[in-house]
């Protein structure tokens, strides 16, 4: 399982750190060389935005695991962007 964690720092300022989403990211399939992965995101609320905090969870089919990491997180965050509050 791969845990995504995005922490907010403001003007660097550690005292102030707080964590405004998580992701994680599991391989239901046995580790094939194409797999599918199980997604769970969230985030909080995001007053400048305009947005609740929200939890998504979704699939990915057919990734194939010999690619960057970053290409499963790529991926992984464009299926989040993509889910609407009826997927929730």
């Amino acid at each position: 399982m791969l845990v995504i964690t995005v922490d907010l720092v403001p003007s660097g300022y550690e005292p102030m750190r707080r964590t405004i989403a998580t992701m994680s990211i599991s391989n239901i399939s046995e580790l094939a060389e194409v797999s599918d992965y199980q997604i769970e995101a969230t985030e909080t609320s995001n007053p400048l935005a305009g947005t609740p905090s929200r939890t998504v969870r979704r699939l990915i089919h057919g990734h194939a695991r010999a690619q960057s990491v970053w290409a499963l997180v790529a991926r992984a965050s464009d299926e989040i962007m993509k889910a609407d509050s009826a997927e929730l």
